[in-house]
Parts: C-alpha cells; sequence; structure tokens
C-alpha cells in the first residue's frame, strides 16, 4: 500500500486504480513521496534487490506517479534496511531509466514527454510489426488458446490499470519472444517500461477497443497469416497513439 502526498492535501492511501479513475497529477517536485510498504526480508542474501523489485513494481504499476520525488533515507527507514542497499536500489532504476537524480540523497520518478512517448511507439511500431511476422506458425495453439482466454475473461469483467498492464506485458513479450530474435523481447519490455511513464497513457478508458485489437492480433497468428499479423499488429500500435493525441487535443 502506498501513501502519496500531494501539495495542500492530507496523505491518502492509494489502492490500485479503479476503472473510473484518471491518471494522477505530478506532484510538486518539492514535496517528497512517503511510501509506507512491508519491511523486507532481512534474512535475505539480497536486501538491494527485493528494493530494487519492489519500487520497481509500484512505480510500473503507477502507484508512485511520474514525477514523484523519492528520498534515499526515507525509502530505507520505510524497508527497515540501511541505505547501502537502498542506494544500490536507486542507482539501479536510475540506470534503467525510471528515476532521475533530483540531488545527492533523492530521486524522482521520470516523467515521460510527449515527444518521446511518441518516439517510443514508433520504434514499437517497427520492432513488433517485425517480431510478429516471424512469429507465425511459432505460438502454439494452446498459447493463442490462453491468450484468448484471458482477454475473453478481461472483456467479461471489470479490471484495474494494474491487471490489464500485467496481460498486456504478457501479450506482447510473449509474441516478441516467439520471433526468436533474442533482442526483440528486451527491447519490446523497456519501451513498454518508457510508455508507462506517459502519464496520459491510460487503458482503461479504452479497454473494449483494446480487447478488440487483441483479438484480432490473436486471429492472425491463428491464420497462420503473417502480411494480416503485421497489419493487425500495426493497427493496434497505432490506435494507441491516436488516443493520446486525442486526450492532448481535447
Amino acid at each position: 500500500m502506498v501513501v502519496a502526498r500531494h501539495l495542500g492535501q492530507p496523505a491518502k492511501l492509494l489502492d490500485p486504480l479503479p476503472e473510473t479513475a484518471r491518471m494522477p497529477s505530478l506532484p510538486s517536485p518539492a514535496q517528497p513521496a512517503t511510501i509506507t510498504i512491508a519491511p523486507l526480508d532481512v534474512r535475505s542474501a539480497s536486501l538491494a534487490e527485493q528494493a530494487y523489485d519492489r519500487l520497481r513494481g509500484l512505480i510500473l504499476d503507477r502507484q508512485i506517479p511520474a514525477g514523484s520525488p523519492l528520498q534515499e533515507a526515507r525509502l530505507a527507514d520505510e524497508l527497515r534496511i540501511s541505505r547501502t542497499p537502498m542506494r544500490e536500489a536507486l542507482v539501479r532504476l536510475a540506470g534503467e531509466g525510471l528515476l532521475v537524480r533530483r540531488d545527492a540523497r533523492s530521486y524522482a520518478v521520470r516523467a515521460l514527454g510527449t515527444k518521446e512517448y511518441f518516439d517510443c511507439m514508433r520504434a514499437r511500431e517497427v520492432i513488433e510489426c517485425e517480431a510478429i511476422g516471424l512469429a507465425v506458425g511459432k505460438v502454439s495453439d494452446a498459447e493463442l488458446d490462453q491468450l484468448a482466454g484471458e482477454v475473453d475473461a478481461l472483456n467479461a469483467g471489470e479490471h484495474d490499470e494494474t491487471e490489464h498492464w500485467h496481460f498486456d506485458d504478457r501479450f506482447h513479450v510473449l509474441i516478441a519472444s516467439a520471433s526468436g530474435n533474442v533482442v526483440f523481447p528486451r527491447l519490446v519490455e523497456e519501451l513498454r517500461v518508457n510508455a508507462r511513464l506517459f502519464r496520459l497513457h491510460s487503458p482503461l478508458h479504452r479497454q473494449r477497443e483494446n480487447h478488440d485489437e487483441h483479438g484480432e492480433i490473436i486471429r492472425a497468428l491463428r491464420e497462420r497469416h503473417a502480411g494480416n499479423a503485421r497489419d493487425a499488429m500495426r493497427a493496434h500500435l497505432r490506435s494507441l497513439q491516436e488516443d493520446v493525441r486525442r486526450a492532448i487535443t481535447e
């Protein structure tokens, strides 16, 4: 559970975002984020690894919004660990582009700008359309059945943003992995992480469109038609971009 404190407002607990939730506004850079989470297991051989995993999950699930300042000492106190493993975790997250340094003792969750978001999405088009063309015939019927079942389950019930992101990650990385190119999955994951830092990018208000587009991709993979598969993936990624363009201009 995370506690976010915005300027002029009392702290409040943030549960996973409901469907109707709007994207969080960026906090004042002067106000550090306060995080209340369970202490780490001090018996573990790598406290730095645990701290890294915990914070990375909170950032990617947007429970720590883009722009939120993070103070090394406060985080170490919350996790009940020394500053050394905490510092190692923060440096690692900064190296991955999730954090930017504010000063000698604090970082902030990186906020992705509009141009970089669209650059990432264009790169995804190039990579993922090539990847799915190579993946045709390599994704098993069992894997496609499982993906289709998950799409149907999401389509039939309510789900929050975190559930959607986790399925979307599995969906796109599975296809990239099936391409046989060992670099594609890593690049797709990195680009998806970057897009997650863009605060206007949210799937919840276009759930039906997402599920329909995923269904078209699965259908093309079942047909073993590389051209249709590339077209379906390209249409999906461009639809996401158009949705953001509308949000910016409205």
